[in-house]
């Protein structure tokens, strides 16, 4: 059973959402609160599993709010729901520990299935939010390659974009067709030039940069 806190400082929202919620055999609402204070001492007490949080409320808003549930010792999963611009609360609300976003003129399937993504563990996100991180992302410009990457050679660089992927130094062998021992002598220049103390720092170096076939993805130790 996903337990439930709903979140809104308008009754009448609440009371629409509680019962569309009640239609689900698998959701059921152990509280509702008005303020995002209110929220904060609600979910410490209860623990619910998930927290429909409304973004705009008076007090403490949904964003605070939901920087506040992420940091309690048993911290609810959070689906934001708002009238409001997506845009302008969207990045602010993830930030912020959100796990899920709509409007809450979506469908209730939509609500239902959000619920139920967002208490799995999945990120559930309107289309609408969807659609402005794609465009913000495909706005963004690429990565500036830090000046201590232009003291490296093109072989080094090619070692540590391997390195950004997380390849050992066997692996980054067989890649660039090298001897063990030669990427070795490249790794160890590499962490020279750019002062880094271990792989795994020069290998997000680089990720930040855009080198490597996984840019972005969490760094592990490949020693």
């Amino acid at each position: 059973m996903i337990r439930i806190l709903l979140v809104d400082d308008e009754a009448l929202v609440r009371t629409g959402l509680r019962l569309l919620l009640q239609t689900a055999p698998d959701i059921a609402v152990v509280a509702e609160a008005d303020d995002g204070r209110a929220a904060v001492e609600v979910c410490a007490r209860l623990t619910p599993d998930v927290v429909l949080l409304d973004v705009q409320m008076p007090g403490l808003d949904g964003v605070d709010a939901a920087r506040e549930l992420s940091a309690l010792p048993v911290p609810p999963r959070i689906l934001m729901l708002t009238t409001f611009d997506a845009e302008t609360y969207l990045l602010p609300a993830l930030r912020a520990g959100a796990h899920g976003f709509l409007l809450k003129d979506a469908q209730p399937g939509q609500v239902l299935d959000a619920v139920r993504d967002t208490a799995a563990g999945r990120h559930a996100l309107a289309p609408e939010a969807v659609d402005h991180l794609v465009a913000r992302a495909a706005a963004e410009p690429p990565p500036a390659v830090p000046p201590r990457l232009s003291s490296l050679t093109p072989r080094e660089r090619e070692v540590l974009a391997a390195m950004a992927d997380g390849l050992s130094n066997a692996q980054i062998g067989r890649r660039l067709d090298l001897r063990v021992p030669t990427v070795k002598a490249h790794v160890s220049r590499i962490m020279e030039k750019l002062h880094c103390a271990s792989r795994v720092q020069a290998g997000l170096l680089a990720q930040r940069a855009g080198l490597g076939e996984g840019a972005g993805r969490r760094q592990t130790d490949a020693c």
